[in-house]
């Protein structure tokens, strides 16, 4: 899904929302939680996950063309990590987040 479908997707849901506003919205999140992660804070949605960064350090690599060494530099990453909700929804192949929340508490 990319985010002009998440928009329309939330707007068909709420036909009280207009999709402009909607939008808004959406851009709003989607920005805080980029600032959020810029300023090296964890992003936790409940029952959907978690994004943080991780630091990536500085390395030498080879270019695959010519096998030339290069110096590749530090960089950070984005790394999501699933709650045990999605990942029970992943594994329980089920849409309804009670069932797999459900099936997930017999498994424990």
């Amino acid at each position: 899904m990319i985010r002009s479908e998440l928009v329309a997707r939330i707007a068909e849901q709420n036909p009280h929302l207009y999709a402009r506003d909607v939008e808004r919205v959406v851009d709003a999140s989607l920005d805080r939680m980029a600032d959020a992660l810029t300023d090296g804070d964890r992003v936790e949605l409940r029952g959907f996950g978690a994004f943080s960064t991780q630091e990536a350090k500085a390395r030498s690599g080879r270019n695959p063309r010519s096998g030339a060494v290069v110096d590749v530099p530090a960089k950070t990453n984005v790394h999501f990590t699933p709650s045990k909700l999605m990942r029970a929804r992943l594994n329980c192949e089920t849409t309804e987040p009670e069932v797999a929340a459900e099936r997930l508490l017999r498994a424990s």
